[in-house]
């Protein structure tokens, strides 16, 4: 028993008549009522009356015809759901990031996400920038989201968005009256930093500091940007942070751009290849939205 079949004798059994279900179908009679043969050989029972005048089910028919009608609204919308999920229409969008990164504006993309593909749960994942290779490559995420990315050719990464890189102060700071802030100005400061062995993006600041001409004197390091404000707070000592968190209000903090040259802070999006559907529809998304630029990974 094909599926056909069951399409054939539904269209005969809602136009009783083998004619117009042929003409509904777009298919001649004779090999219409050849399958309608072939169904009821299979089944072992009529399931028409037929005279020269009309055509009737039998109470094995009547008895057959919602199971077949069931069957293909099942095929449809098995068909229907895998039709949306090819086009990511439906499905779960899961994201590796680091607190901070909401910040930015990766919160305003997920919302306009969710109005546009409404049938996909997006589920966030906080952890570590070190360890958003691995969670892609296992498969418990789609999408990471860091400040540079690691050196895999087997993922790929797309700059999201491009964001500058100021210096946090303790209030009262000798240089809070600054409109903006050379880089070598911060020689012989205290330090408050990313951690250096988790973080790409805290090895890029600390070889910054190098370049303008001083080693930075970390005196504690984290593993989060939003901790730093924190211990800026508390007069412990300067941070770098990007813009994004330089510019949440914070009681005891001061915030200055950095006079260039500069270190930047741009976020990209780190995926495995090929991507899903569903991947490739936030990233066409944030293209839109944020008009990035592609780099390799």
């Amino acid at each position: 028993m094909e599926l056909r079949h069951l399409r054939y004798f539904v269209a005969v059994a809602d136009a009783l008549s083998f004619t117009a279900a042929a003409e509904r179908l777009g298919v001649s009679q004779p090999p219409l009522s050849q399958q309608i043969r072939d169904l009821e050989a299979e089944l072992g029972t009529p399931l028409f009356w037929r005279t020269s005048r009309s055509v009737a089910l039998t109470p094995a028919g009547a008895a057959f015809l919602p199971r077949a009608r069931a069957v293909l609204a099942q095929v449809e919308e098995a068909a229907a759901e895998a039709r949306a999920v090819g086009a990511g229409r439906t499905g779960t969008l899961d994201l590796g990031l680091t607190g901070s990164i909401l910040a930015g504006p990766l919160g305003r993309m997920i919302r306009l996400f969710g109005e546009r593909y409404p049938g996909v749960l997006v589920r966030l994942h906080e952890m570590p920038p070190g360890e958003q290779p691995a969670a892609l490559h296992a498969h418990r995420t789609d999408l990471g989201f860091l400040r540079h990315p690691p050196d895999d050719p087997s993922l790929r990464a797309v700059r999201a968005w491009p964001e500058a890189v100021g210096v946090a102060l303790p209030a009262g700071h000798r240089l809070a009256s600054h409109a903006e802030i050379a880089l070598s100005d911060l020689a012989g400061e205290a330090f408050v930093s990313l951690r250096l062995r988790d973080s790409r993006f805290a090895t890029h600041l600390h070889e910054a500091c190098l370049a303008a001409g001083f080693a930075p004197r970390m005196v504690q390091q984290v593993v989060e940007s939003a901790s730093l404000v924190s211990l800026v707070a508390a007069g412990l000592g300067v941070a770098l942070v990007p813009d994004s968190v330089g510019a949440l209000p914070r009681p005891g903090i001061v915030y200055r751009p950095l006079a260039a040259p500069a270190p930047v802070a741009d976020v990209f999006a780190l995926y495995r290849a090929p991507a899903s559907a569903v991947t490739e529809n936030f990233l066409a998304l944030m293209r839109d939205g944020l008009a990035p630029c592609d780099a390799a990974a």
